[in-house]
C-alpha cells in the first residue's frame, strides 16, 4: 500500500489577513519612531496602536530593530511589494533615459516623493545607530545603499556625457550624496515649510548646476 503524499494547503484569505495585520504593525511602529523617536516607541505603544497584542507584534513581524528595518524599507519603496527599488518602473525610466537635463530632473522629482516618506524616519534611524548596535548595522547597510543608488545615477550621467569636464564621477557622487541628505529635506520642508515640489525643484536646480556642462544648462 502507497502512502498518499500530504499537501500542504494554503488559504488565500489567511494570507492576506497575516499580511493586513503586518502592514498595520509596521505602519504604527513608523509613525510612532516618527512621533515618538526610537526610545519612546515601545513594542507596547505598537500595540496598541495597531490594535493588536504584544505577542502579536513579535509574531508578525518582530523586535524594534526589524520594525525599524520594515518602516524604512516600506517608505523608501511606498508600499509592500518584494520589488527592489532599482527594478521598479520609475528608477528603470530614468536610467534609461539619454538627455542628462531631463535625467535629473526625474531622479529630483522621485527622490522628492520617496524623501516625503522617509526623511524624518531616517533621522531617526541615524539618532538611534549611536546607542544601539543593531540599529547602527540597519543604519550602515541603509546609508551604503543609499549611497550605491547615487553612485549608479552619477555613472549613467557620465556614460551619457552628462558631467561638467573636470568634474569625474567621484567628485559629482559627493557632492550628490551631500545634496539628497534626508536632513536637507527635514530642514526645508518640515521646518522651513516649502512643499515637496519646492524642494524637487530646489536640488534638480542644484544638482543640475553642479554637475551638468554648462552648454545642456543653456550657458555660455
Amino acid at each position: 500500500m502507497v502512502a498518499k503524499q500530504s499537501r500542504s494547503y494554503r488559504s488565500p484569505l489567511r494570507e492576506e489577513q497575516v499580511r493586513a495585520t503586518r502592514r498595520a504593525v509596521v505602519a504604527a511602529a513608523h509613525d510612532l519612531f516618527v512621533e515618538r523617536g526610537y526610545a519612546g516607541a515601545t513594542i507596547d505603544a505598537v500595540a496598541e496602536r495597531a490594535g493588536v497584542s504584544r505577542k502579536t507584534v513579535f509574531t508578525a513581524v518582530g523586535g524594534k530593530a526589524v520594525l525599524l528595518t520594515l518602516a524604512l524599507d516600506w517608505a523608501l519603496a511606498g508600499d509592500d511589494e518584494p520589488l527592489p527599488i532599482a527594478d521598479r518602473p520609475e528608477t528603470r525610466e530614468q536610467m534609461a533615459e539619454t538627455d542628462p537635463v531631463r535625467m535629473v530632473q526625474l531622479w529630483a522629482r522621485r527622490l522628492a516623493e520617496i524623501e516625503s516618506r522617509v526623511a524624518q524616519l531616517a533621522l531617526v534611524m541615524a539618532a538611534a545607530a549611536d546607542a544601539d548596535p543593531e540599529v547602527a548595522r540597519v543604519h550602515e547597510k541603509s546609508e551604503r545603499g543609499r549611497r550605491l543608488g547615487m553612485l549608479a545615477l552619477v555613472r549613467r550621467l557620465d556614460e551619457i556625457g552628462g558631467l561638467r569636464r573636470g568634474l569625474g564621477v567621484r567628485k559629482a557622487h559627493a557632492i550628490v550624496v551631500v545634496q539628497s541628505e534626508p536632513l536637507l529635506f527635514t530642514r526645508l520642508v518640515v521646518e522651513m515649510g516649502w512643499s515637496v515640489a519646492d524642494y524637487a525643484r530646489w536640488l534638480e536646480r542644484s544638482v543640475a548646476t553642479a554637475l551638468l556642462p554648462p552648454a545642456l544648462l543653456g550657458e555660455s
